[in-house]
């Protein structure tokens, strides 16, 4: 059989409910090469900002497998795996630029960011958390580090009101 049909594929793996990490050092236990695509994503907490490192596409992560040469068996009974992921009767490889791009966007520690908007003045935003969760104003300024001016129409009356801008994103019509 000729090297180039022998080249490594990666394929998609469905894991059980949060055990993305179990599964995926289960396999890389049994030799597989695998990939959990990873992001720091700001959440709120008892009303505190926190920083959570999370999976990018939660249940899923990615297998480097041979169809000659790996022995595909043991990986659906692997403890956290549901399933390799098919259509049809056989596993769908995955592009391999899709997990190169997935790879140059990590950090050292192999996490990704998710870009906090960057909002222009008077363009219309919603807060999606905290008080005045739901509301729509206009963006006025940004205040310092986290912190924006949003302009507010509550009850009839413009307030000006500051919040983190981890809690904005764009309004919807």
């Amino acid at each position: 059989m000729e090297a180039a049909s022998r080249e490594k594929r990666w394929y998609l793996i469905h894991s059980k409910p949060r055990q993305e990490v179990v599964a995926k050092e289960n396999l890389e236990r049994q030799g597989y090469s695998t990939y959990l695509p990873l992001l720091r994503t700001p959440r709120r907490r008892m009303g505190r900002r926190v920083i959570r490192i999370e999976p990018m596409f939660p249940r899923y992560f990615f297998i480097h497998l041979d169809t000659e040469t790996d022995n595909w068996a043991p990986i659906r009974s692997t403890v956290g795996v549901s399933t390799l992921v098919r259509f049809g009767m056989t596993p769908t490889p995955v592009p391999d630029n899709l997990i190169a791009t997935l790879r140059e966007r990590d950090d050292s520690s192999g996490v990704q960011d998710i870009p906090i908007h960057e909002f222009k003045i008077g363009q219309k935003v919603r807060i999606e958390e905290g008080p005045f969760m739901g509301y729509q104003g206009i963006f006025m300024a940004k205040t310092s580090q986290e912190r924006v001016l949003v302009l507010l129409d509550i009850i009839g009356k413009s307030a000006k009101a500051r919040v983190d801008i981890a809690v904005l994103g764009p309004a919807v019509d």
